[in-house]
């Protein structure tokens, strides 16, 4: 895929640390970045302004899945043929974006795996991703290595076919089941694993509990059929 054709989508709360470097570097390959402010109080959206990246903010803390929803929606609404998202912390290299890149078009959406080789990776992080990929796995009828990554390049045209109710981190999980769902492609591609030690915006116990619930709920709902097709619609409370 042309990277004219592709931008590249970062959901942020609280990364004025670090945002500028990763536009940087995402800017020698791709030339459109979208900065999705989760309502920051550190000056983030700013940061992100005066690196050059083109930034939507909401005016208060709605959560990643809101986040990557409003820059999905935005993308397709300015005419982009695919969108991809990346963790604005650092944890995501963007030497690795032509790996994504370099994938067949017919693929509706191409996921990292940092799986391959976890070294590095802490423990916890690890035993959790495997845990869940393996229950996605077995739901979906597909390997699906990496089921938490959330760096991964999604084909715009496949929103209107999807649907999406997760506000928080389950936003990942969702949308690998209904793009399978749907009947799409999905492919992954190794990526580095970076952790510098920063501090997870992943509560280990809520998160958990909530990842749980989802799970619990979509597969009452796959076993009962109520899989009709809805379009993504931007959350409230965004600032464009």
């Amino acid at each position: 895929m042309h990277p004219a054709e592709v931008i590249v989508v970062i959901p942020c709360l609280n990364e004025a640390t670090s945002i500028a470097s990763l536009i940087s570097g995402c800017g020698r390959i791709v030339s459109n970045i979208l900065v999705v402010d989760d309502g920051s109080s550190d000056g983030t959206a700013d940061c992100a302004a005066k690196a050059g990246a083109k930034v939507v903010r909401h005016s208060r803390i709605l959560g990643k899945g809101c986040a990557l929803m409003t820059g999905w929606s935005w993308a397709a609404q300015n005419g982009f043929k695919a969108a991809l998202s990346m963790d604005g912390d650092g944890q995501h290299l963007p030497s690795d974006i032509p790996r994504f890149l370099d994938q067949p078009e017919n693929a509706a959406l191409v996921v990292g795996n940092r799986m391959a080789d976890p070294r590095g990776m802490p423990p916890v992080r690890r035993w959790v991703n495997r845990w869940m990929s393996r229950r996605l796995s077995k739901l979906t009828g597909t390997e699906l290595p990496d089921s938490q990554c959330g760096f991964r390049l999604l084909r715009l045209d496949v929103l209107p076919a999807v649907r999406l109710h997760a506000r928080r981190f389950e936003i990942e999980s969702e949308l690998l089941v209904e793009v399978l769902k749907r009947g799409f492609s999905v492919r992954f591609v190794p990526i580095q694993v970076v952790y510098r030690g920063e501090a997870s915006k992943i509560n280990p116990l809520r998160d958990t509990w909530r990842w749980l619930a989802w799970y619990c709920q979509t597969r009452r709902r796959l076993r009962a059929g109520l899989d009709r097709a809805a379009p993504i619609v931007a959350p409230h409370g965004m600032n464009l």
